[in-house]
Formats: structure tokens, C-alpha cells, sequence
């Protein structure tokens, strides 16, 4: 599948692009390419392999989960070393409420 010039600028103006004229050609060859690798995907041959919902073969279910247990780092001291004011264990910020 090739794209012609009028498609590109339909697919710019759809994803509200602005492309200048000079640059139809260039991003018509981008998309050409693009269209190509897709090409090359869809012939490799499939048959026999099931589809996957993610990464990994088991899921998400099978992956270990550590317990969701909220804590305050334990490191305040680090976190704050480098900020340009603080006040106790927080960040100073400006006042930007009056």
C-alpha cells in the first residue's frame, strides 16, 4: 500500500498536524515506510501461535505482588538535601494563597 500526497494531508489535518507543503513529500515517504514494515509483518506466518494479552507467556496473574503498604521512604533526609528551602522534614514553597 502507497500513500499519495492528498491522503498524507487528510492524515495531518485527522490528527490536527500541521504539515507545510515543503514537507508533504518527506513525511509521505515516512508513512510509505512505515506502511511497508507493516507489510512485512503481516506475512509472517502465524498460524499456530496464541495470541498474548502482554509480555509475559504466564500474565499478569501468575506475576508475584508485593503487599501494598504505604511508608514514608525512610530516606527524608536525602530527598530534601538538594532543596533550595525547606522546613523540617518538607519542602518550603512560596505562599501563593492569600
Amino acid at each position: 500500500m502507497s500513500l499519495d500526497t492528498a491522503t498524507v494531508r487528510r492524515v495531518a489535518a485527522l490528527a490536527r498536524i500541521r504539515l507545510p507543503e515543503e514537507e508533504v513529500a518527506r513525511v509521505q515517504g515516512e508513512l510509505n515506510g512505515i506502511l511497508g514494515w507493516i507489510e512485512q509483518l503481516q506475512a509472517v506466518d502465524t498460524d499456530g501461535v496464541k495470541p498474548m494479552a502482554g509480555g509475559t507467556p504466564q500474565g499478569i496473574a501468575a506475576m508475584p505482588l508485593r503487599d501494598d503498604v504505604v511508608t514514608d521512604g525512610g530516606i527524608a533526609e536525602k530527598v530534601l538535601a538538594n532543596a533550595p528551602d525547606r522546613e523540617g522534614v518538607y519542602f518550603g514553597v512560596p505562599k501563593v494563597v492569600e
